[in-house]
């Protein structure tokens, strides 16, 4: 799926008919706030959103699908430029910053709404992850088999406003600072070079 979005919606400076397709992606690697602060650190990713997927309920709230009743995990949801960055690359930061090896968990967050989780677009996003966790699996990476589920996008939903930027809006929270912080250091020590210039 591709979004068509004008270059002056998001880098002012450029020529208003100059335009960019960027493709959309829906990953779900435990707790939303932690994905969402890793990938809005990436060049070429834009509009990095939180909320819940793969559910049997219309609309649900946080409360909802935190009960682990309604099927949904919760997910992020972005667009990406594929000439500034690859879906390879993305995949590579999903695999690498969290444990895909644990069913329905990461770390002390416990229940289906946590699992580890790509939901593809397309057939080609389809292709590219199966066979990136075939290689990842090989590659030694985790020393455990890696559990991510693989699935078609069947619908998506936004979370609450206040889950929006958790992180860039609560950087002094328990959760942020003992959980978020270090993760994404951790991240962008392994990952400067796909880093944003600011």
């Amino acid at each position: 799926m591709y979004t068509i979005i004008f270059l002056t919606l998001i880098m002012p400076n450029l020529q208003t008919s100059d335009e960019i397709k960027l493709k959309q992606v829906t990953f779900g690697a435990g707790c939303f706030w932690c994905v969402e602060a890793i990938y809005e650190n990436l060049e070429g990713v834009y509009n990095v959103e939180s909320g819940y997927s793969g559910g049997h309920v219309d609309n649900p709230s946080y409360q909802q699908v935190t009960s682990g009743r309604t099927g949904h995990a919760e997910v992020i949801r972005f667009d990406y430029d594929p000439s500034v960055i690859t879906y390879e690359q993305l995949l590579e930061v999903f695999w690498h910053t969290h444990d895909p090896t644990t069913k329905d968990r990461q770390g002390n967050d416990v229940g289906p709404q946590y699992r580890s989780v790509i939901y593809f677009h397309d057939d080609e996003q389809k292709n590219v992850a199966l066979e990136s966790k075939k290689r990842t699996n090989a590659s030694g990476l985790w020393s455990r088999s890696i559990v991510t589920e693989i699935s078609p996008l069947i619908n998506y939903y936004t979370a609450e406003s206040y889950h929006q930027d958790y992180f860039e809006n609560n950087p002094n929270a328990g959760y942020c600072s003992i959980v978020i912080a270090p993760k994404v250091a951790k991240f962008k020590k392994e990952f400067s070079h796909l880093l944003k210039k600011n």
